[in-house]
């Protein structure tokens, strides 16, 4: 089932999400409503708490880099609890969107690669680094979990171009072809 996407202005989006446990009730039901909404909305990634769950889930599929970025190809995974538990120290900067803030694209430095601890669907813990796309999207969506928007990483300045448009979205304006909801 496709899910309202909970945008720019909705309190959920600024909260620091709770762990998960294994006997969360309606956690498969849950994920397969989030690939239905990453999906209908042509995203690369989701986290639980843009479609109102404050929890400790995210899910990604960054196979539409493919083309471009070779270590897109066939990454789709399932994030529960996941930790950023090294970073590198070489950035990068990429133009970052979000179903959360609907058009509205910017750069935004981080780092290229990262170590993430985190379960799967099945609860089996993986301990793995990603580069390129794969690590950007984990970062922006492990910045979901801890109620931090990709806005709040850009530079003053971008921030007060952008705050007209922000203003707009958290009125209930966003344009999205997607369903959405304020709260």
């Amino acid at each position: 089932m496709v899910l309202p996407v909970y945008v720019y202005g909705s309190g959920v989006l600024k909260k620091e999400a709770a762990p998960v446990t294994k006997d969360c009730p309606g956690l498969a039901q849950l994920i397969a409503d989030m690939w239905d909404t990453l999906n209908n909305a042509g995203g690369v990634g989701l986290a639980a708490p843009q479609v109102g769950h404050n929890i400790r889930l995210a899910i990604i599929d960054a196979t539409a880099f493919k083309n471009e970025y070779p270590a897109a190809d066939g990454f789709k995974r399932v994030f529960i609890n996941p930790e950023v538990v090294e970073r590198s120290e070489e950035e990068s900067r990429f133009n970052e969107g979000c179903l959360s803030i609907p058009g509205i694209h910017e750069d935004v430095m981080r780092p290229k690669r990262v170590r993430v601890r985190y379960f799967d669907e099945h609860f089996h813990a993986h301990d793995e680094w990603l580069e390129g796309v794969p690590a950007r999207i984990a970062q922006h969506e492990y910045d979901h979990l801890e109620g931090i928007l990709f806005t709040e990483r850009l530079a003053p300045i971008r921030r007060k171009i952008i705050a007209g448009k922000l203003r707009h979205i958290a009125r209930g304006k966003s344009g999205a072809d997607y369903k959405t909801k304020i709260m």
